[in-house]
């Protein structure tokens, strides 16, 4: 049976923590490494990390340098075969996500798949669906990239291709570039809902942020040998107004 790692990375989560757990043990495979990397939380996180005792596979709280140096950690860390990330105010969107995503990296020659993502707020109102349908190679040319928290990618991939480059705040874009469009690694796209999250992060929180990571994506293609044209950068607007607008009112 194919083990599957997830990654938590936390930092004083104590109001989203459980729920992000529990999405995890509620999962119907066996056969997953649960990984907790906490950067030395000052709330309650770390107690209601330990209380799961052995459901969690590994915890490590200490001070780091950040999200991705955490990260990289996390998969320093790990020993099964496929590798999800989940953020510790993520949820799974039900309890067949893991399972489906071993199926289909069974069935076919696949180093990465991915989903869909909803954003919602403090009370489930989905405010943006974030959609992975159409994202292929050719997207990164506007900036656009799949779904990052709804990524799973084989353990080998980061060994061979590398980790999160720290020095972006973006690193999840410069990773999946990379791998997709540089190594030309295999991907699939499954039309299913995997993760819902709170709004807020450094990817949607405001205009201004919009336009720092729009700079440091063109910067990331220009290091990668891979340029990019800032024109095309403004392409995406229209699809990310669209997820606004075209979003479910409620997860079937």
């Amino acid at each position: 049976m194919v083990k599957v790692s997830l990654i938590t990375i936390s930092l004083n989560s104590e109001k989203t923590i459980r729920r992000t757990i529990e999405s995890v043990l509620e999962q119907d495979y066996s056969e997953i490494e649960y990984i907790i990397i906490d950067g030395n939380s000052k709330d309650e996180t770390l107690k209601i990390v330990e209380s799961y005792g052995a459901l969690i596979s590994k915890i490590i709280s200490e001070d780091d340098d950040g999200y991705y140096y955490a990260l990289n950690k996390g998969l320093k860390n790990i020993s099964g075969d496929i590798v999800g990330i989940l953020n510790s105010d993520d949820f799974f969107a039900n309890k067949n996500i893991v399972s489906s995503v071993v199926e289909l990296f069974s069935n076919k020659n696949l180093d990465i798949v991915w989903g869909d993502v909803v954003y919602q707020d403090s009370n489930s109102k989905i405010k943006r669906f974030y959609k992975g349908k159409n994202i292929t190679s050719d997207s990164f040319k506007f900036g656009l990239m799949p779904p990052h928290p709804s990524v799973f990618i084989r353990k080998y991939c980061y060994e061979k291709y590398g980790y999160f480059n720290t020095q972006y705040k973006f690193a999840d874009y410069d990773l999946l570039h990379r791998y997709i469009c540089i190594e030309k690694l295999n991907y699939m796209y499954t039309p299913k809902i995997q993760i819902r999250m709170e709004t807020g992060g450094l990817s949607n929180n405001s205009i201004f942020s919009t336009l720092k990571i729009n700079k440091e994506i063109y910067l990331i293609h220009k290091n990668n040998g891979n340029p990019i044209s800032l024109f095309k950068l403004f392409g995406k607007i229209p699809r990310r107004i669209f997820e606004i607008f075209n979003r479910p009112e409620k997860i079937k």
